[in-house]
């Protein structure tokens, strides 16, 4: 599995060149040294300057990425790269650029650039502190065990708000005064329901027999919530291959899905982008006036049906559709059932072909869901069946589907008997701990053209 670093690390890359080719352009405006007009000479400077910072960047990433203390960090961290970039410039300078190069322009935008990037990070960390204390774009997070190792995990999520973590408190299975300790170990399943949590770190000594790790990654699973061990013997796990690490902590994922790999995702999400764009400027723009005036004529109310669903790490988000029903109180409570008589005419066709779902594509290229993936279920059927499912909340591991492999398989509809979901959910977890791209693509084909995905629609 890629590290947490490696994800973050090309994050802040992203930003850092963004300021960088700003400043050089900036400059090479302002300067009286060179122009704008000319292109080969501002192409030369870019290069050399983008290259100079990868260097620099990947140098010092591992040192600098995470912060364990207050932004004063950040800026001494700031400046000591900055003062090794403009070494990297000087050597590549001397091999690489043109006798007649700048130096003085060099080193304004270098000046330009560092201004750019203290102004920049102070701004972003301020407001996802902000963000995180409205409790905006965040994962609570409960540390299982009292110790160095977790004291110091607690010190860099607190510092690094891109994390998206907020620190909720400590669980101990042993006594403490410690005012941070919201509960015992015992009580882990409660503490987890009352405070709303998403994750779970557990700081575990070989040596101790007090924690138990099976057990709670049991009800995590049955939560739905992810879940990583911190070793406390960090300098054995470190030479280990495939760690997942955290400001240079080691986790281990005991839940490791093919999705939690960064690549992985990035693949899905650029792909899930391209998709629902494609399916929107050519599919929905011309067919949209044609769906709402039926659906008009059909029945009053609104031509979209949106409703709360939960989507992955069971957030709760609004799920589009076009309205197939007539408009009725119990639409977030009963189930749609074959041949239901709240279902209109023209809803008994765009129910059939699937083409109710199309708003979704909206909800997909917003990044609440995915092209494929498990269905979104109601918040009603999420707090029925999570109590009757053992494992029924770990399809919130991933992003919900507009279409998934249950779906295609024709297990679809109403689930008026309880092995209908359970078979559902089956597949879903097939679906979640086997994924790749080119299933995805299977899935899509299947959706279009295979038989039994149009089973038990309606």
């Amino acid at each position: 599995m890629k590290a947490r670093e490696t994800e973050l690390a090309y994050i802040y890359l992203f930003f850092d060149l963004i300021i960088l080719n700003l400043s050089i352009v900036f400059m090479a405006w302002y300067s009286l040294d060179i122009s704008l007009r000319n292109y080969y000479d501002i192409s030369i400077y870019l290069f050399h300057g983008n290259l100079a910072w990868i260097i620099t960047y990947f140098i010092f990433s591992k040192k600098n990425l995470f912060l364990r203390d207050s932004f004063l960090n950040r800026i001494i961290r700031i400046s000591k790269r900055t003062l090794f970039f403009l070494v990297c410039l000087s050597v590549l300078a001397f091999l690489l650029m043109p006798q007649w190069y700048s130096r003085n322009f060099l080193i304004e935008y270098t000046v330009l650039f560092y201004v750019g990037k203290l102004v920049f990070y102070y701004f972003l960390y301020t407001y996802l502190k902000r963000n995180r204390q409205n409790g905006k774009n965040i994962n609570r997070v409960i540390i299982f065990g009292v110790n160095d190792t977790s004291r110091l995990l607690r010190r860099i999520i607190d510092s690094n708000y891109l994390l998206g973590y907020r620190f909720v408190g400590y669980v101990s299975n042993v006594s403490d005064e410690d005012p941070d300790i919201i509960g015992h170990s015992d009580n882990l399943d409660s503490l987890i329901d009352q405070h709303q949590v998403q994750m779970v770190f557990v700081a575990m000594s070989i040596f101790s027999e007090g924690t138990k790790e099976h057990e709670v990654l049991k009800i995590c699973n049955q939560k739905g919530i992810r879940l990583r061990f911190i070793p406390e013997n960090q300098r054995w796990y470190k030479s280990r291959l495939n760690m997942e690490s955290v400001g240079g902590l080691v986790l281990i994922n005991p839940q490791e899905i093919p999705l939690d790999d960064l690549g992985s995702r990035a693949a899905k999400r650029l792909f899930d982008i391209l998709f629902s764009g494609f399916v929107i400027l050519f599919v929905f723009t011309w067919s949209m006036p044609i769906i709402a005036l039926l659906i008009k004529l059909s029945s009053k109310g609104p031509v979209f049906f949106a409703q709360k669903r939960t989507g992955i790490n069971n957030q709760t988000f609004t799920c589009l559709k076009f309205r197939s029903m007539q408009v009725n109180d119990e639409a977030d409570e009963k189930q749609a059932t074959a041949n239901d008589c709240r279902t209109t005419r023209i809803g008994q066709f765009l129910r059939k072909t699937n083409i109710d779902e199309f708003p979704q594509f909206f909800n997909v290229f917003m990044g609440q869901m995915s092209v494929v993936g498990p269905r979104p279920h109601m918040l009603k059927h999420t707090e029925e069946y999570s109590k009757l499912i053992k494992h029924y909340l770990i399809r919130h591991y991933v992003k919900p589907g507009v279409t998934g492999w249950a779906q295609v398989n024709g297990l679809r509809g109403e689930t008026d008997e309880l092995w209908k979901m359970e078979q559902r959910v089956k597949h879903d977890m097939e679906y979640i701990e086997n994924w790749t791209f080119w299933w995805d693509i299977a899935i899509i084909w299947q959706t279009l053209f295979g038989a039994d995905t149009y089973k038990n629609a309606g």
